[in-house]
């Protein structure tokens, strides 16, 4: 059996994990948010970083790279690996993948995708919607164990110019955060 999993936050530049194949496409659908806590990775339980989740959102699409994965012992490493670093994420989907925006047929079917759900029963960490000025002022503040919430902001927003997307929400927020930042210093 061959595993892909669709990555479009950090997954995207550093999968962490052995595969065989790296494909960039999209998933229909979906946008991605800045919606989900993190106090794990990139802040902390009494100071939260943000990190990107998926909402649904008719007539959008979600760039990001998916990883093929072949052989059954990287599958299960990957899994193990995923399941730790995904840990904050409650939900996973398996969606189409698509790599051409004309194609009605998916490229890759039954591709897993983490989810951070917006159900706060599930999902303890959800933070859910705000303003740009409140998300930006969130991450330029946040740190955690893999550093500032800011590096992971920047690093999504250089990764998906290198596979040529353009996400607004990511790139408005990105340029609030270098604003607060040069006012800050």
């Amino acid at each position: 059996m061959v595993m892909w999993v669709f990555g479009y936050g950090s997954l995207i530049w550093k999968a962490g994990f052995h595969f065989d194949e790296r494909v960039v496409g999209f998933i229909k659908g979906y946008r991605r948010v800045f919606y989900q806590g993190s106090t794990d990775h990139r802040g902390t339980p009494e100071y939260p970083g943000r990190t990107v989740t998926l909402e649904p959102a008719e007539g959008e699409i979600c760039w990001g790279a998916a990883y093929k994965i072949t052989k059954k012992e990287d599958e299960e490493i990957a899994i193990t690996y995923l399941e730790v670093r995904e840990k904050q994420y409650d939900k996973k989907e398996y969606l189409d993948l698509f790599t051409d925006l004309t194609a009605t047929t998916p490229a890759i079917s039954g591709v897993m995708v983490y989810i951070a759900s917006p159900n706060k029963k599930d999902n303890v960490n959800y933070l859910g919607p705000a303003s740009v000025e409140d998300i930006a002022r969130q991450i330029v503040h946040a740190e955690g164990p893999s550093g500032p919430n800011r590096d992971y902001l920047f690093q999504l927003e250089k990764a998906l110019v290198q596979i040529g997307c353009r996400d607004k929400h990511v790139i408005d927020l990105a340029n609030e955060v270098r604003r607060i930042l040069s006012e800050e210093h």
